[in-house]
């Protein structure tokens, strides 16, 4: 449970640092999320481009940092559940690798 509140914080930290070094609708080029299995660098620009809708990934439109920001204690949910639902559903449909050490980097 101390793991999972320190990787949504550092989330919400890399989310709110990065907010402030971009503008609002650009968002940052490459955020690094820190996992259990090997940290993921996310190349958000090229997904953005890609995508084009902010709302594609972030369900509320906004960043808001973590997912208790917006959801109630318990019901939370997380993170890594939500990055894994949301990245690996799309990879399968784009036919990329779906493979934990495709986007893990220990």
């Amino acid at each position: 449970m101390k793991r999972l509140i320190a990787v949504l914080i550092a989330v919400g930290l890399i989310a709110l640092g990065s907010a402030a070094l971009v503008s609002a609708d650009n968002g940052p080029a490459e955020i690094k999320l820190p996992a259990k299995m090997g940290d993921v660098n996310f190349a958000h620009k090229a997904h953005q481009d890609r995508m084009g809708e902010c709302a594609t990934c972030h369900h509320n439109g906004v960043d808001s940092g973590s997912c208790r920001s917006c959801h109630d204690g318990d019901k939370a949910p997380k993170a890594k559940n939500v990055f894994h639902k949301l990245c690996k559903d799309c990879h399968k449909e784009k036919g990329v690798s779906t493979g934990c050490k495709s986007c893990h980097k220990k």
